[in-house]
C-alpha cells in the first residue's frame, strides 16, 4: 500500500480526497524543514571540518588563513611530531584512566542513590531530594572547594579530578524519575519470590535500565574527558595532566611541542603552533567520536524514559 493510499480519505461523493500529507502546504513545509536541517548540520560540522583540514595542511597555509574545508599543502609532519611526543601520550593515558575510573564511580553512586530516592516510602525522601536540588543552584565557591581538596590530601592525585563531580544532580534526577516509572508489580513479585532489595536492584532493575544507564555513561564520560579546569586547579605535576589540560597549555603557549614541530618542518614556531593545536584537537576527540555511535541509539530513549513522568 502506497503512502498516498494511506493518507487519502473517501469523500462524500464516493471519490477520494487528498490527505494532509499530499497537500501542497505540507510538501512545502517538508522541503523547507529538510533544507533548514541540512543547513543547520552544515553549520555545526563546519568548525570540525575546518580543524580537520588544518591538521592536514601546511603550517604556512594555516597561519595565512588559507584553509577552510579542504587541506592546503597536505602534510603529515605535524601528526608525526605530536605522536612522537611522550608528554602527549602520557596525558592521553591519564585522560583514559580518569574517564574510566571517574565514570565507574559516578555510575555506581548515581545509580544507587537514584534508586533509593525513587522509593516513595523512604523517610526523609523529600528532604534528601531538596538537598540535592539545592546544590544545583548554590555551591561553596572556588576557594572553599580548593581548601577542601587540599585539606583532604587529594591535591596532585587522580581523586582530585574524579571525586568532586562524582554525582551530577541532573543525571541523578533523570535516573530517579526513570526508576519511579518502573512498574511496582515487578518488585512486589520479586519480593514474593524471596528476593531482597539488593537482589531486586541487581537482577531486575538494572537489566531493565540499559537505555538510561548507557545515556548516563555517555554524559559522565564526555564530561570527564573534556574537563580540564579541575586538573588545572588541583594538579601541579605535568605527568598527571589530562590531554585536555595539555591542549589548553599548548593553546596558551605553555608547551614546547610547537618548537619541536618547527624544527622538524623547517617552519617558524608561530606558524607551526596553529597546526599543532589542530592536530592535537583531532587526536583528542577521536575516542569520543568512536564511542558515540554505539551508545547514540540509547540516547533519546534514555532521556525520554527518565525525564517524562508517567
Amino acid at each position: 500500500m502506497t503512502q498516498s493510499a494511506l493518507t487519502s480519505t473517501p469523500s462524500a461523493g464516493g471519490g477520494v480526497s487528498v490527505g494532509p500529507r499530499d497537500s501542497k502546504s505540507y510538501k512545502t513545509f517538508t522541503w523547507f524543514n529538510g533544507t533548514f536541517l541540512v543547513l543547520l548540520c552544515g553549520f555545526m560540522l563546519y568548525p570540525f571540518v575546518t580543524v580537520l583540514a588544518q591538521s592536514f595542511s601546511s603550517a604556512g597555509a594555516v597561519k595565512a588563513g588559507m584553509v577552510n574545508v579542504w587541506p592546503v599543502g597536505f602534510n603529515l609532519t605535524t601528526y608525526k611530531v605530536v605522536i612522537a611526543n611522550d608528554l602527549f601520550w602520557s596525558s592521553y593515558k591519564n585522560t583514559v584512566v580518569y574517564t574510566l575510573v571517574g565514570t565507574t564511580i559516578a555510575m555506581v553512586l548515581t545509580t544507587l542513590l537514584a534508586y533509593v530516592l525513587a522509593r516513595r516510602a523512604l523517610r526523609g525522601r523529600n528532604v534528601l531530594i531538596g538537598i540535592a536540588v539545592f546544590t544545583m543552584f548554590f555551591n561553596g565557591g572556588l576557594i572553599p572547594n580548593y581548601v577542601l581538596i587540599q585539606t583532604l590530601g587529594l591535591k596532585n592525585t587522580m581523586w582530585a579530578v574524579v571525586l568532586p563531580g562524582a554525582i551530577s544532580v541532573f543525571n541523578l534526577l533523570v535516573m530517579k524519575s526513570f526508576f519511579e516509572n518502573m512498574p511496582t508489580e515487578l518488585e512486589e513479585a520479586a519480593q514474593i519470590d524471596g528476593l531482597g532489595w539488593w537482589g531486586i536492584f541487581r537482577r531486575i532493575v538494572l537489566p531493565l535500565s540499559k537505555a538510561v544507564i548507557a545515556t548516563m555513561i555517555l554524559f559522565y564520560s564526555v564530561a570527564i574527558w573534556n574537563d580540564w579546569f579541575a586538573a588545572f586547579l588541583y594538579l601541579d605535576k605535568q605527568e598527571l595532566f589530562p590531554v585536555t589540560l595539555y591542549l589548553r597549555n599548548m593553546i596558551a603557549g605553555a608547551s614546547s611541542t610547537a618548537s619541536q614541530g618547527a624544527a622538524a618542518s623547517g617552519s617558524s614556531t608561530s606558524e607551526i603552533a596553529a597546526n599543532i593545536q589542530a592536530v592535537t584537537m583531532i587526536l583528542t576527540i577521536i575516542p569520543i567520536l568512536c564511542i558515540y555511535p554505539f551508545v547514540q541509539r540509547y540516547f533519546v530513549s534514555g532521556i525520554m524514559l527518565g525525564s517524562v513522568k508517567g
